[in-house]
Parts: structure tokens; C-alpha cells; sequence
């Protein structure tokens, strides 16, 4: 009877259970918890993350791609934006509540044409923001203003041949930027166009079977037209020869 003392005492403080040496088990500390599950937490949030580049989110569509005209210019700056961002052009974003417009430093009505004309209608083929709204919405304001034709007339063939360029490029974006400009440049200098339209229309007559830019490219061309009066059919013609003319 009292050899069974100890071996009860033993048995309370778990001594040599499960074993002879009279030594506890080790059991898994907390730490080692904590390291398979940080483990586990960054192989899911890598997992997380390559999802993520393969399929971004709808909110990403929503931001264009923006670059900051005020940091250290990069090595493959773009001509406009290197101008822009040297204070080349007299105008800089405002960012609106609803809407961006341009502010600018000297009144439209005073800014000379050649060359700050020449310079955006150079910067129309940008796809970046903020150049591409300043380029855009620049152009379209510097043609708005009262005496514009007499401004531009004297720079026009430099202003085609960058309207030409925009027309030519393969971004959807810029091309609709470039029938924009053609069709106020046409409203702005009328007939004066006609000698340059040989040059916009082959960019033009390339996408003239796609359907997605068909009805816009007629309604430019009836607008060339109509401008540039019965003169300007057989350059328009000569290179979109299914074009049918507004005069009958």
C-alpha cells in the first residue's frame, strides 16, 4: 500500500507519461503557429497578388494612365510632353469637381498660333493624361477663339501634316482625336484645306471599310466637302472612291 503513494504523485504531475525518461513531450509553441500561418498568410497574399495582375479590377478602368508633369523627365519623354512639362505651353490642368478644364496663363486670344498651335496639334497623338487632355482640349479652345482663321491659315500645312499624323496612328483614341481637329481645322479655315487633303485622306481611306469608324469618317468627309465646296471632291475621291457626294 504505500508504494502506491508515489506512483499516484506521479501520475498527478504526468511524469514519464507516455515514456521511461520521466520527461514531458514537446508541444508545438505559439511562435511555431504564428510562423506557418504568416507563412501561409504570404503564400496566399502572393496568390492574391498574381491574381490581381492577371485580372485588375473594374475600378482600374475607370483611372486613365496618368503620369505627373512635374516629376524628373523620363528618358522616352514624348516631344509635347517634354514641352509641356518645361512651361512650353501657356495653360495647365485644373482639376474640377465634375469635369478638367484648361486654366491658362495667357488669354487664348493672345497666345500666338505659331507655335503653340503647331504644338498641340503635335501632341494630339499622346495617350497619356494629363497630355492628351491638354493637347486635345487646348487645340479644340486656340481654334475656337475670334480671328483664328487669319491666325492659322499661315501655319496650316505644318498643322496638317501633325493632324496626318494623329489620323495615322494605330490607337483608336488618337484617331478619333484627329477627326475631331480635321473637322473644326475645316470649319476654322474652309477651302483653304483643299490642297491638303490628298495627304489626310490616305489615313483616312485605310480605316474607311471598318465599321466601327464608318459613319464618323462620312460625316468628316460630307463636312470636307461641304466646306471645302465642290473642289474638294476629287481629292476626297481619289483616295475613298466609294465616297457618294453631297452635291448629287
Amino acid at each position: 500500500m504505500a508504494s502506491s503513494a508515489p506512483n499516484s504523485a506521479s501520475s498527478r504531475m504526468g511524469i514519464g507519461r507516455g515514456n521511461g525518461t520521466g520527461v514531458r513531450k514537446a508541444t508545438p509553441t505559439s511562435a511555431g503557429k504564428a510562423g506557418k500561418k504568416g507563412s501561409l498568410n504570404s503564400s496566399s497574399d502572393s496568390s492574391i497578388g498574381k491574381l490581381t495582375a492577371a485580372h485588375p479590377r473594374p475600378s482600374a478602368k475607370l483611372n486613365p494612365k496618368t503620369i505627373d508633369p512635374f516629376k524628373s523627365p523620363a528618358k522616352n519623354q514624348s516631344a509635347f510632353a517634354a514641352v509641356y512639362t518645361n512651361g512650353g505651353v501657356p495653360c495647365r490642368l485644373f482639376h474640377g469637381s465634375v469635369k478638367h478644364k484648361l486654366a491658362w496663363e495667357t488669354p487664348p486670344e493672345q497666345v500666338p498660333f505659331d507655335p503653340i498651335l503647331v504644338t498641340l496639334a503635335e501632341g494630339l497623338k499622346e495617350t497619356v493624361h494629363p497630355y492628351m487632355f491638354v493637347a486635345r482640349t487646348g487645340f479644340k479652345e486656340l481654334l475656337e477663339v475670334e480671328g483664328a482663321t487669319e491666325k492659322v491659315l499661315p501655319i496650316l500645312p505644318k498643322v496638317c501634316i501633325a493632324v496626318r499624323t494623329s489620323l495615322s496612328h494605330s490607337d483608336s483614341s488618337v484617331f478619333d482625336a484627329g477627326l475631331d481637329a480635321l473637322l473644326q481645322l475645316s470649319d476654322v479655315v474652309g477651302p483653304s484645306l483643299n490642297q491638303h487633303l490628298k495627304l489626310l485622306m490616305v489615313p483616312i481611306a485605310k480605316r474607311m471599310m471598318d465599321k466601327k469608324y464608318r459613319d464618323k469618317i462620312t460625316e468628316v468627309l460630307q463636312t470636307l466637302e461641304q466646306n471645302g465646296g465642290k473642289e474638294a471632291l476629287p481629292s476626297i475621291k481619289s483616295k475613298v472612291p466609294t465616297y457618294s457626294s453631297i452635291f448629287g
